[in-house]
C-alpha cells in the first residue's frame, strides 16, 4: 500500500500543485481546505497518513492550532508547515511547537518531495527492528508508541525530537558531532547549520528542569553534545 500525504491548505491551486508533487513521487494523497477538516481527518484516523503537509493561514482554526491539538494527542505524524509567512519567528515558533520541518512559499517541487519521502523513510521502522521501553533516570522512551516521560509524565515530541531522543537515551554519555546527528537523523538532506543548535534547545526546554543549565543533554565544547543522568 503507498504511504499517504494529508494536505491541508486553504487555496484550491496549491492542494492541486501539491497533489500533483506528491503523486509524482508515488505517494497517495488526501486534502483538508480548513484547520477544523484537517483535525476531523486526523484525530479520526490517526495512522491514516504518513506526512502531513500544513499551512498556517488556515482562517479561524489556523495551522498552528491544528498543529498544537494534534500534538497534545500524542500523534507524531511527521509534519511539514508549508507556508508564505517566511519570518524567522514563525519558523521557530512552528518548529518549537511539534512541526518536523518549515517550508517557504514558493516551493521547490524537487526538494519537498524529497524532504517528504526522507520522513517517511524514517518513520516506517518496523516495529520488530524498534527497542523496547528504556528507562534512563527520570526519563521513559517507548519506540513503538512515539511516547516519552520525565517523571511519568508525558512530553510531546516531534518526530526529529523523537530520533533524537532515542538516539542520546540509547547511548548514554556517548558524544555526538554536529555531522553525527546529521547523519544519524537527517541523512541526506541538506538542512543549515543552525538546526541542530535549534532542535537542541528545544529538546533542552522540554526535558530540563532549567534549560539555561542543562544536566541531561550538555554540550562537549568544541566537539558536540552528549546525554547523561
Amino acid at each position: 500500500m503507498s504511504e499517504r500525504v494529508l494536505i491541508v491548505d486553504d487555496d484550491e491551486m496549491v492542494r492541486k500543485v501539491l497533489t500533483k508533487v506528491m503523486e509524482s513521487n508515488g505517494l497517495e494523497t488526501a486534502t483538508a481546505e480548513s484547520g477544523d477538516k484537517a483535525l476531523s481527518l486526523i484525530l479520526g484516523n490517526p495512522d491514516a497518513y504518513q506526512v502531513i503537509l500544513l499551512d498556517i493561514m488556515l482562517g479561524e482554526c489556523d495551522g498552528f492550532s491544528v498543529l498544537k491539538q494534534i500534538r497534545a494527542k500524542g500523534i507524531s505524524t511527521p509534519l511539514i508547515i508549508i507556508s508564505a509567512k517566511n519570518e524567522d519567528y514563525d519558523k521557530l515558533y512552528g518548529l518549537g511547537i511539534g512541526a518536523d520541518d518549515y517550508v517557504s512559499k514558493p516551493f521547490n517541487p524537487i526538494v519537498l518531495g524529497a524532504k517528504v519521502k526522507a520522513l517517511i523513510r524514517r518513520s516506517n521502522l518496523s516495529p520488530s527492528h524498534q527497542s523496547p521501553i528504556i528507562t534512563l533516570g527520570p526519563f521513559t522512551i517507548n519506540p513503538q508508541t512515539f511516547h516519552f516521560f520525565k517523571n511519568q509524565e508525558e512530553v510531546f515530541l516531534s518526530s526529529k525530537e523523537f530520533a533524537l531522543m532515542q538516539l542520546f537515551i540509547t547511548h548514554p554519555h556517548q558524544v555526538f558531532s554536529k555531522e553525527d546527528l546529521y547523519n544519524q537523523i537527517w541523512g541526506n538532506i541538506v538542512v543549515d547549520d543552525n538546526t541542530i543548535m535549534v532542535y537542541i534547545n528545544r529538546l533542552r526546554i522540554k526535558i530540563e528542569d532549567n534549560p539555561k543549565a542543562p544536566k541531561y543533554l550538555t554540550t562537549v565544547w568544541g566537539v558536540g553534545y552528549t546525554f547523561s543522568v
